[in-house]
């Protein structure tokens, strides 16, 4: 009752009622009366939509004040020490290295940019799933990097807050609150029921509400400890969930939410009381194991769980533990914590049922900043851990939902404190690591590695979508995170049941995506899933092992090593014997993916390198080193294969697996392991057995034979040299490689660093990229490390960026020093390091190009010798590697092979062989073995070698070896061997099948077979190992031989006689390299020098061993001089072995090939010098020769022109014109000129702006408009010239071509598909000669090039004789021009020209259309050229010279093109402007009240406009003379027009005085001193309502400065100058003149006599006065005054008008870009949230004109006019289609050019020189003068087509 009443009553009163009543010590009847008002407001039955509800809450808390007031009042209590900011995705934040302790830490710019970071590691960087500012929070960050505000620790200033304020809140909340809870319990509907369910429309409506609550805690800390207390009290929320026992309603929602919470799988309250079973599993399904690990066993009772904690202890390790997700298998209380007992454990759950909405999260997380809320909060995060995975797993948006999980995980779980409390509390790790299996188990498999049918083990299958689309990554991510936490990752290696079940984890991902190579026929469908299996390692099993490696760096923690080590070990062996493993390998399989083996070598390399253990001690017997060595092997062996091409059919995803293998984020969790582990096997096992296994493996066993033929059955001939190359390789990688064998990490980054240096110069950031994180991070300095940048600067130097104007954009690389060439080059690791096999020929080349420049070596060199760290004691056993006879046998092989030129091998073979006998060298093995082992019975290769020792076997000589070859080959003897005693070697099991007589005879004479050998080891070590002899004979899965198809030739058994030994083969292979026969005299090693040894090619790699050999040992001194004093050539053993005739045929195949290679390349070198004629010197075509003729001949000779399509040469004629190829392009880079020669200042303040008024466009534009107000439109339109913006400009690279050629080429283009950037419709097309970008050709016109003789000849006419014929000239009518092609194409050419231009840009009389306007155009085309080239030669004509424009200039054809269209119109004679400047008319008073407006006063008129008119309205072609008397005319005008400009500068005084002085001097020569005619003029111009008067205040103001004669004429000259340096430009064109350069003060005086003002008598300077150019016709003074009267006499016009026509301003500064500010961040922090003027949004793609300073928005639909987006529309508008836009998100400029667009780079570089497109690095910017430089000479000379490459079509969606 009482609440209807109240809601009748106004909010505010009501509000200030009820607060009176509270604050009462007896409350119960506000209490009452609140409640009772709240029951009816906060109905939940009501729609959520309706705001009323919301407004009466923001009342009643404000307790009847403003809620802004309010507001304003609980903030000035904020006693908040965090920042806390909360950001959504997308946001800029900062991340600073050097403050931050968690490396999740972030900080928001605000705080950034008042914190003091100079000289920090910091950057930019864009926020991915959202972030919380960390200012403040000494948990995650340094103090020092705080900002000053959060610094100063504002909280115990603050005043303790009043009772009363918050008391409505506390009162009001709570409903509101449970209000919108009720709404989310209602709106819920479950996945599966028929209905469409709509969760987001239920947000939708709710939005208002939740952004009240985000309001709310943005008042700070006072508001925010209310809502904790509210949304913690476990009180408030028992009465208020379930609802009164009377209200229907909020019992139905309560079963809701209850039901919810039973389908989500957690126990609600009532049902554990009743002790129900609680079934957590959803449906059955799951797959192997899935059950057994989160099946629940029902619990009979309370009584049983009691039970769960004994069963943990009785668990055998191995066996799966069974683990129930509804209780941690630790604790019980678990289980009732998931009955929500307040407000935010609820609101948790709904948050999660909702996946996550973005509102949500952000209130969840701006609570943070309170600490009991965060204790709270992460207790309930953890609680719901199970069910939010289970949630995301299901989830169909499962990307967005991850971005928010890891929002709030990050925040909670970076803080050590809090991470650790909750793993003690909460059982953190089990809930991570048994949610991770869970969520694995969903999707296993069968593995298919080994046995397919028997095999037991299962693993992920990479396809799946969990997999597929990283659907486990916020789950792996927190698990990391915690890690990170030193006490955290303690408690997991503390927790034995833990790691047992983390190793049963990663097992699941041993062996997944399995390969089988295809033998057949190709794969059809190439899988992806690699990326997926790729990163599900790297992320799922790498990662947490580094962070747990983190901490096992010291002795203390041996502990913790040994016990992983052990799980490792046994996990590894349930592995084997699930895959059914015995001792071979599956063949043709092969999975990259072996965690449980990298584990093991990780931690063991740990614990040797950091915590001192010893090897022995961690390793497992023999049998089973030799199981772990197999799988890394064959993946070795692999890679060589995938290399070798024998994977092809697999498609190109293997390759791009062995690839990802070797990259560099993945190397040191992959291939670095997998090698480590190899050498520790092969240190610790027998090193024949290891050696025999590899060439196994690499299938090249049947290679290694003595015999010149032989079978293998499992290669290809061609795969087999790339097979050997590689298991040779890989030896030499095993033997020398020190990465986890005793180099310090210094040293590993120093030769990473180096490796990936010598490959290719690199920027800093590819250099960061490329190098392997190692467990030490390249942030942050490691104590007792050496930092990234200390080590670059120690190799490396830097190479600035160049710049070329034409050239592409080059960043900052570093480059290695010299001595880091000389000294560290390490060929081996490159290989190791390289993704692309050609990265290490690059590597090659760039060292031998170094070892040329600096004179080491001349020739090809060898790949160069490097020595390694010295081993760390525990792995000395590798040494016996290069000591065993197995090996050694096989170099001697190899080195026959190779002398006798067997196929198949290479110089990279030798190289190998080479390289592996030095390591032996370097590498002597302590003879303390003695004692070791027994020989059990006597090895079958003893008869190769007396020993192990290398150093002895050098000199040993082979006398004898018995082979198995074909019965083909040409070492088949006929007759019966000799019955000496040999030595055998044969390769393969066919030795077995010798015959009973040859055994009598060879009885001392083993045989050696690898495959054998290694058998017979294997048992050997078996039986060592195992007692129980049973297990020895093992069944053979499977044989190593299969007979290939066909019948091959029988196998004989043959002796070869060789009696070398490795030394003397060494030798010969010397003699064979230098192709000397005495290569080494007796007495070489005395004479050795050996510091020359280290580069070189194969002969100094031999030297440096025999060399090295002799130093060790005198006999080997001894054996070297023998051999070298018995030179004798090799004798093959047959005489017509093919090897001799193959040799000579090769010399000679060889100088046949350089013959022909030179004659190539001398027909490639004649070809490309006329093509560089061509290309270079196309005059603009004036032929030189044509000159030197006489007159007359000149009058016939015709220029020829060449067509660059069908080569011919000839004339361009009527009927077949030729054409320049020609770039139309509308250009207003004239129309952004302005005054002042500074560039203007791009704006980055509200403050600052640009005003375009000043422009030059924008002044000829009042200009015109002006007149057009006043006078006769025909007459303005031949006054001024447009084009300043939109004018076209006409370039040519100068090549020419038939017009009919041309229209074939563009048919072909246009069939031709594949077009680059630029459409043939629009007639776009390029050079068929030079490829630069064209869209038209301008016709040639037929006859000679630029007038020459009689149209030269200087003239003796009168000046009043030659006005008197220009005059004619202009009445006569040009000859109507014939149809012909040449006049057709000249029309299409002047259809293409209007065509370029915007119609805005042409239209600028009254009627559209008409002649007069097209008149302008056409001559404001020839304007516009002629600008442009002056802008081009630097704004005057000082340099002089044809410039390099001018060889390329095509105005000439232009202007011909351009007379002939404007012949079409004549002048009307009774207008003509010539009468006007050369003749006295008669006023004729009469008419001037006629219907017309007047015309334009000369005074007004634009004199380079009329110039251009005369020229190009008089017959073609015309005289020199008749050009020379337009020229003076129109001076004579120009310098009166300067002389009344000035004028109205004077202030009153000076011009009274400046007329009387001139009246004075109007004696002698009077028509040429500016005094007499500036005085004339004053007195003419003062006469009616004067000009003048106009701005006398202003002038008096301004002239402070006294005007001299000198500033006068200085004046004067610069006012002329534009007209004569454009007068001297059309003169060069017209008729070839050539310009003289002069110094710029003399530029006035050079210019005046080139166009025959002055006499060519050059005076010293100072003497010229502009007047004594001067020139008259008829008597100057009546000119003038006939020119001023027209001025006066204009009654319409104010007199400030007349001024501002008078004044005219010729000069204008060069164009100039937008002056950028020198710090990118300046631009970036007040652009990148700036609001778009036009749409008032902050653009997501915001973009800055860099001509004009126009903000726009890239791509956005928003600002989109008839279907075309704002870049494109304002680059027409400002730059008539040419626009220049710096993106501000991305840093990078692209130029907009029509309808193609192109990216062009950025102008702003880091520290480093590179740029960082799309800002992804985030460090700081700065400008780069050059590049922007560069930007604006491409401007200006409209080359932005030529230059940049890269164009694509925008369809005006930029």
């Amino acid at each position: 009752m009482m609440a209807a009443s109240l809601l009748r009553r106004d909010k505010k009163t009501t509000a200030v009622h009820l607060k009176a009543d509270l604050a009462r010590t007896d409350d119960t009847s506000g209490v009452g009366q609140l409640q009772e008002l709240l029951d009816d407001v906060l109905d939940p039955e009501k729609p959520a939509a309706d705001t009323e509800a919301l407004d009466w809450c923001k009342c009643l808390i404000a307790g009847g004040e403003g809620f802004e007031e309010f507001c304003k009042t609980v903030r000035s209590y904020d006693n908040a020490t965090l920042c806390g900011l909360v950001w959504t995705a997308n946001f800029v934040a900062y991340r600073c290295r050097t403050c931050g302790i968690s490396p999740c830490m972030s900080l928001c710019a605000e705080c950034f940019n008042n914190g003091d970071h100079t000289g920090h590691d910091f950057n930019m960087f864009r926020s991915q799933a959202g972030g919380a500012c960390d200012c403040g929070d000494s948990n995650v960050m340094r103090e020092t990097g705080f900002c000053r505000r959060h610094r100063l620790r504002t909280g115990e200033n603050i005043p303790s807050i009043p009772r009363d304020l918050l008391l409505m809140s506390e009162m009001v909340l709570p409903r509101f609150i449970l209000c919108i809870i009720q709404y989310l319990r209602d709106g819920y509907t479950e996945a599966d029921t028929s209905t469409e369910r709509d969760l987001q429309k239920v947000l939708q409506q709710l939005e208002p509400q939740i952004s009240f609550l985000e309001e709310l805690t943005k008042m700070g800390g006072a508001m925010r400890t209310v809502l904790t207390k509210i949304l913690t009290n476990q009180q408030t929320f028992k009465e208020l969930s379930m609802g009164q026992e009377e209200n229907l309603y909020a019992k139905k929602n309560y079963d809701k939410y209850l039901s919810a919470l039973k389908n989500s799988g957690l126990v609600s309250v009532e049902e554990k009381t009743q002790g129900a079973a609680a079934d957590v599993t959803v449906g059955a399904e799951g797959g192997a194991g899935a059950m057994a690990l989160l099946g629940t066993t029902a619990p009979g009772g309370p009584d049983e769980s009691s039970k769960e904690e004994d069963q943990d202890a009785g668990q055998s390790v191995g066996q799966r533990k069974r683990v129930k997700l509804s209780s941690s298998t630790k604790d019980p209380r678990i289980i009732e914590s998931l009955k929500h007992k307040c407000f935010l454990e609820e609101l948790l759950f709904w948050t999660i049922k909702y996946e996550f909405p973005q509102k949500m999260v952000t209130f969840l997380l701006n609570m943070l900043p309170d600490q009991d809320y965060k204790i709270t909060f992460t207790k309930t995060f953890v609680q719901h851990y199970a069910f939010i995975m289970k949630t995301l797993m299901k989830s169909h948006e499962s990307d967005t939902m991850s971005n928010r999980i890891v929002h709030i995980s990050v925040q909670l779980f970076s803080n050590e404190e809090l991470a650790r409390h909750m793993t003690e509390e909460c059982h953190l790790l089990d809930i991570m690591v048994t949610v991770l299996l869970y969520m694995m188990e969903s999707c296993l498999i069968k593995s298919e590695l080994q046995d397919e049918e028997n095999s037991r083990h299962v693993v992920v299958n990479c396809s799946e979508a969990l997999l597929k689309n990283n659907t486990y990554w916020p789950l792996v991510s927190d698990f990391i995170n915690i890690l990170s936490h030193q006490s955290v990752a303690k408690k997991f290696l503390d927790d034995h049941s833990l790691l047992m079940l983390w190793m049963s984890f990663v097992s699941f991902f041993q062996g997944m995506n399995l390969n089988k190579r295809e033998l057949n026929e190709h794969v059809e469908f190439e899988s992806q899933t690699y990326y997926a299996a790729f990163a599900a390692e790297l992320e799922a099993c790498a990662q947490p092992m580094w962070g747990l490696l983190t901490h096992c760096k010291v002795k203390e923690t041996q502990e913790y090593t040994k016990t992983v080590v052990r799980y490792c070990l046994e996990t590894l062996q349930i592995w084997f014997d699930a895959i059914g493993f015995i001792d071979e390998p599956a063949p043709n399989q092969v999975t990259f993916h072996l965690p449980l083996h990298r584990y093991y070598a990780m931690f063991l390399s740990k614990a040797i390198k950091c915590q001192g253990l010893d090897l022995d001690s961690l390793l497992p017997d023999q049998e089973m080193l030799m199981k772990i060595m197999v799988h890394p092997l064959q993946i070795q062996a692999c890679l060589s294969e995938i290399h070798s091409n024998m994977w092809v059919r697999n498609g190109l995803q293997i390759k791009g697996q062995a690839m990802t293998y070797v990259q560099s984020h993945f190397c040191n969790s992959m291939i670095d392991p997998d090698i480590y582990l190899l050498q520790v096997c092969a240190s610790r096992l027998d090193p024949d057995y290891f050696i025999s296994s590899v060439f196994e493996r690499f299938k090249v066993v049947d290679l290694l034979t003595m015999a010149s033929q032989h079978q293998n059955a499992v290669l290809d001939s061609e795969q087999e040299r790339p097979m050997l190359e590689g298991a040779l390789t890989f030896l030499v990688i095993l033997t020398s490689l020190r990465v986890h064998l005793g180099m310090t990490d210094d040293e590993i980054l120093r030769s990473e660093m180096v490796s990936q240096l010598c490959m290719n110069d690199r920027t800093h950031s590819a250099l960061l990229d490329l190098i392997p994180e190692n467990p030490n991070p390249k942030s942050g300095i490691v104590p007792g490390s050496c930092s990234f940048e200390e080590m670059l600067s120690a190799v490396a130097d830097f190479k600035a960026p160049v710049f070329e104007p034409g050239g592409s954009m080059q960043q900052g690389m570093y480059t290695p020093k010299a001595e880091v060439w000389e000294k560290e080059f390490d060929p081996i690791m490159v290989v190791l390091r390289t993704v692309y096999r050609r990265d290490v020929q690059s590597a090659m080349d760039r060292y031998s190009a170094f070892l040329k420049q600096s004179g080491i070596h001349t020739g090809n060199p060898w790949p160069p010798y490097k020595e390694r760290t010295p081993l760390h004691p525990c792995y000395k056993g590798l040494i016996k590697l290069l000591h065993c006879k197995t090996l050694h046998i096989v170099i001697f092989t190899l080195l026959y092979k190779i002398w006798m030129d067997h196929q198949n091998m290479s110089e990279h073979v030798l190289c190998m062989v080479l390289y592996l006998i030095e390591l032996g060298l370097d590498n002597q093995v302590q003879d303390n073995k003695d004692n070791e082992e027994p020989c059990i019975e006597e090895h079958c290769h003893d008869s190769w070698f007396p020993g192990t020792n290398l150093l002895s076997n050098l000199h040993h000589v082979i006398n004898f070896v018995r082979v198995r070859v074909p019965e083909t080959a040409p070492e088949v003897k006929r007759e019966a061997p000799p019955s000496t005693s040999t030595e055998a070697c044969s390769y393969g099991q066919n030795s077995r099948r010798l015959s009973g007589n040859w055994r009598e005879n060879l009885r001392e004479a083993q045989v050696f077979s690898l495959v054998a050998e290694r058998r017979r080891k294997f048992q050997e070590i078996i039986n060592r190992s195992n007692t129980e002899a049973t297990q020895v004979v093992r069944p053979k899965s499977s044989s190593t031989r299969w007979v290939p198809p066909g019948t091959p030739p029988q196998l004989v058994t043959e002796i070869l006689e060789i009696r070398e030994s490795m030394l003397s083969l060494l030798i010969k292979l010397h003699q064979k390299l230098t192709s000397r026969q005495n290569s080494l005299s007796a007495s070489w090693l005395e004479d050795m020098d050996t510091s020359r040894h280290a580069h070189g090619d194969g002969i100094t790699a031999i030297e440096r061993i025999l060399t090295k050999a002799a130093t060790r040992s005198c006999q080997i001194k001894r054996s070297i001089q023998d051999i070298c004093g018995k030179v004798c050539p090799p004798v093959p053993p047959k005489k017509n072995s093919p090897s001799d005739k193959k040799t000579m045929d090769k010399e000679e195949r060889r100088q046949r090939a350089r013959e022909r290679q030179q004659k190539l390349l001398a027909e490639f070198a004649s070809r490309q010098k006329s093509f560089m004629e061509t290309a270079m010197d196309v005059e603009s075509p004036e032929t030189e020769a044509a000159m030197d003729l006489g007159a007359s001949e000149v009058m016939e000779s015709e220029v020829l022109y060449d067509c660059v399509i069908c080569g011919q040469s000839g004339p361009s004629t009527e009927d077949r014109p030729t054409g320049l190829v020609v770039l139309l392009q509308a250009s207003s880079v004239l129309g952004h000129r302005c005054k002042n020669q500074e560039a203007k200042k791009l704006p980055t303040s509200d403050e600052e702006h640009i005003y375009p008024a000043d422009t030059c466009g924008v002044a000829h534009d009042v200009r015109l408009t002006l007149m057009q107000r006043f006078f006769k439109d025909s007459s303005c339109l031949q006054s001024v010239s447009i084009g300043w913006d939109g004018g076209v400009y006409v370039q040519t690279c100068g090549h020419t071509l038939h017009i009919d050629c041309h229209k074939s080429y563009m048919e072909s283009l246009r069939n031709d598909q594949v077009l680059q950037g630029f459409s043939v419709d629009k007639g776009e097309f390029t050079c068929p000669l030079c490829r630069q970008f064209a869209n038209s050709v301008l016709p040639c016109r037929p006859g000679r090039g630029t007038e020459g003789g009689a149209w030269h000849a200087p003239t003796n006419k009168k000046l009043c004789v030659l006005v008197k014929e220009v005059e004619d000239l202009q009445e006569k009518l040009g000859p109507f021009p014939t149809e012909s092609n040449l006049s057709k194409e000249m029309e299409l050419v002047i259809k293409d020209i209007k065509n370029t231009t915007q119609k805005k840009y042409m239209d600028y009389g009254k009627n559209p259309g008409s002649p007069d306007n097209d008149f302008l155009f056409m001559y404001s085309v020839a304007r516009t050229n002629l600008e442009l080239e002056l802008v081009h030669r630097g704004g005057n004509l000082c340099s002089g010279g044809a410039s390099a424009a001018a060889k390329r200039s095509c105005l000439n054809q232009l202007f011909h093109v351009l007379a002939m269209h404007m012949r079409l119109y004549s002048i009307d004679s009774a207008y003509n402007p010539w009468t006007k400047l050369t003749q006295i008319t008669q006023s004729k008073e009469a008419d001037s009240f006629d219907e017309e407006r007047p015309e334009v006063p000369m005074l007004f008129r634009d004199v380079p406009s009329l110039l251009i008119i005369f020229v190009l309205t008089m017959p073609q072609p015309l005289r020199k003379e008749h050009f020379i008397c337009v020229v003076k005319m129109l001076y004579n005008l120009q310098f009166i027009q300067a002389l009344t400009a000035l004028s109205t500068k004077f202030s009153p005084e000076e011009r009274q005085a400046w007329s009387t002085s001139g009246a004075l001097k109007k004696a002698a020569n009077a028509e040429r001193s500016f005094e007499a005619l500036l005085s004339h003029a004053i007195s003419e111009l003062s006469k009616d309502k004067s000009v003048y008067k106009v701005n006398a205040e202003e002038t008096s103001m301004l002239s402070s400065s006294v005007w001299s004669p000198q500033s006068i004429e200085f004046s004067l000259q610069q006012f002329c100058l534009p007209f004569l340096r454009l007068s001297c430009l059309l003169q060069h064109h017209l008729y070839g003149d050539n310009l003289t350069g002069c110094l710029e003060e003399d530029e006035f005086s050079s210019l005046a006599v080139c166009v025959g003002l002055l006499p060519s008598a050059p005076q010293p300077s100072n003497t010229v006065h502009s007047a004594s150019c001067l020139e008259w016709a008829v008597s100057a003074f009546d000119l003038v005054t006939q020119w001023c009267a027209e001025v006066m006499g204009l009654s319409q016009m104010q007199a400030e008008q007349s001024v501002t026509l008078l004044v005219q301003e010729p000069q204008w500064a060069a164009p100039r870009l937008l002056q950028l500010p020198d710090n990118y961040n300046i631009i970036f922090q007040y652009y990148h949230r700036k609001a778009c003027t036009a749409c008032k949004k902050v653009p997501k793609d915001p973009a800055l004109c860099l001509v004009c300073g126009a903000f726009v928005c890239l791509k956005g639909v928003c600002c989109k006019q008839q279907g075309i987006c704002e870049c494109v529309l304002h680059s027409q508008h400002c730059g008539a289609a040419t626009g220049i836009f710096l993106l501000i998100n991305a840093s990078v400029i692209i130029i907009i050019r029509g309808h193609r667009f192109c990216l062009w780079g950025s102008v702003y570089l880091d520290a480093h020189g590179e740029e960082d497109r799309d800002l992804r690095r985030g460090k700081p910017l700065f400008l780069c003068e050059e590049r922007y430089r560069v930007l604006e000479q491409q401007w200006v000379s409209h080359t932005f087509d030529h230059i940049n490459k890269r164009w694509g079509p925008h369809y005006n969606g930029l």
